[in-house]
């Protein structure tokens, strides 16, 4: 659990960074960026981040969660550190775009690592609570942001050292996933024989139960991802649009994925006490109604940060309950490629969410449109999600 969590540090890290030192590179123009450089920086990431998910994720059904999970935390590191020399935008994006694919398997594989020894009845809560190191790293990097602003470099150099330093953890302390308990080594049990003998990748996932679930799932993770990268990368900016000091908006950046952990902890305990679909639908219609919020100009200091504390607490653990309930549904043997799934289709969104908002910022209608945008994507994620069943009919491991 503790290995899991400190690799969800690093995925923290990553959606954090870039908001927080866009704002210095548009300010300064270092490397040749303007508002057209970030938004294609912020891009390219992601797209790394949804290859990896859609492409890299699901070989751990195959080849195992363990050294998926090493391999991405290496390659993510590297590529991290890259960053630091790169001399104008280009290669700025090409270094994040490599990355990301790291990133984009590390997560999936993580996720259904701790499914696989979750105890009956405890998915949500594991899930969840394995996603605070999320936001746990995205509040230590809003925090670093804090203290070494305008020197953007050491924020990339802290966490391509951090992954290098985790990876020997990795290697020699984490077992695989659903280890032989008895059978001599290099054998399997026949459970595993069983998994093994069960189609896996996307292919089964256009196999009956699974296309309608597959789809409302899809879109829920394409509108919270949306969400959780949209706000990340562009609240900072949103909110010194609004007429925020950029240290008051980089603050709230902080303020945000705060309350994400905070959410995280309540939603999984809910989840798993009254089901992951009830809570997952009243998270995001609760979330629409804080982001139509957040639009309004706010004077008294203590009540916007009290706002943005409660927006996170809502819209970042809603898309972790997605991935609660896609460990939940879908059986073992499929659960990397359906988190894969969910993950890489969500990662689209991630790529609109920081296009689109970056596009209002170009025009200056950012604020507050972003918010009415980011709104209207959580409710079309309650309307994707009520077409999906409670459960999947014919799994035989529920």
């Amino acid at each position: 659990m503790w290995l899991c969590w400190l690799a969800m540090v690093l995925d923290g890290f990553d959606l954090v960074v870039l908001g927080a030192v866009i704002p210095t590179l548009l300010k300064t123009k270092e490397l040749g960026f303007d508002p057209v450089g970030a938004t294609f920086a912020a891009t390219i990431s992601l797209v790394g981040v949804g290859l990896g998910a859609l492409f890299i994720a699901p070989l751990s059904d195959r080849f195992g969660r363990r050294r998926l999970l090493i391999a991405c935390v290496a390659w993510f590191s590297v590529f991290t550190l890259a960053v630091v020399i790169a001399p104008n935008v280009a290669l700025f994006g090409l270094f994040r775009l490599l990355a990301g694919l790291g990133l984009g398997a590390c997560l999936p594989a993580a996720l259904a690592y701790i499914n696989d020894y979750a105890p009956a009845g405890s998915g949500a809560s594991n899930t969840t609570r394995t996603m605070t190191g999320y936001h746990v790293g995205a509040v230590a990097t809003a925090f670093l942001a804090l203290m070494v602003i305008p020197d953007w470099r050491v924020m990339f150099i802290a966490g391509g050292l951090s992954g290098l330093a985790l990876v020997p953890f990795l290697w020699f302390k984490l077992p695989e996933s659903l280890p032989s308990k008895a059978a001599p080594e290099g054998t399997l049990e026949p459970a595993e024989v069983a998994e093994e003998s069960q189609p896996v990748g996307f292919k089964s996932l256009l196999q009956k139960p699974y296309p309608l679930v597959a789809l409302g799932i899809a879109v829920a993770s394409f509108m919270g991802l949306l969400l959780v990268y949209g706000l990340n990368t562009w609240l900072p900016t949103l909110m010194a649009e609004a007429g925020y000091s950029l240290s008051s908006s980089l603050t709230l950046l902080l303020v945000l994925n705060v309350g994400a952990v905070a959410g995280l902890v309540l939603a999984g305990w809910l989840a798993d006490k009254h089901g992951a679909k009830r809570i997952v639908l009243m998270w995001f219609g609760v979330s629409a109604v804080l982001l139509a919020f957040l639009s309004i100009k706010m004077q008294n200091e203590l009540l916007l940060n009290v706002a943005v504390f409660v927006t996170g607490v809502f819209v970042f653990s809603a898309q972790v309950l997605v991935y609660a309930w896609v460990s939940q549904i879908f059986p073992a043997h499929l659960r990397g490629t359906a988190l894969g799934f969910s993950a890489g289709v969500g990662r689209i969104g991630a790529i609109l969410g920081p296009a689109v908002t970056g596009t209002l910022v170009t025009l200056g209608i950012a604020y507050p449109w972003g918010f009415y945008v980011f709104a209207a994507a959580a409710v079309l994620a309650v309307l994707a999600l009520v077409a999906v069943p409670h459960v999947v009919p014919g799994r035989n491991d529920l």
